[in-house]
């Protein structure tokens, strides 16, 4: 029973590390060049504990609103 139940979990871990991630993943991040230069201080400033997670980035500088810079601020408010 032991030997089956290891054999399983060394299948599923070599099948699991088999799979590549979707081509989506791997899509570019939101915002333009300029946005991102704009924001980018800010990023490291407020935010660095959730780099490399875009979402989180995004909610930090969110969350954060009245601590940005103007022209970081200027990217959340604009169209």
């Amino acid at each position: 029973m032991m030997t089956s139940l290891r054999i399983a979990c060394v299948s599923v871990v070599v099948l699991a590390g088999s799979f590549s991630p979707p081509a989506s993943a791997f899509a570019e991040e939101p915002g333009t060049p300029a946005q991102k230069r704009a924001c980018r201080p800010d990023v490291y400033r407020l935010c660095a504990g959730e780099i490399p997670n875009v979402s989180a980035i995004v909610r930090c500088l969110k969350v954060n609103a009245s601590r940005l810079s103007p022209d970081c601020r200027a990217v959340f408010t604009s169209g």
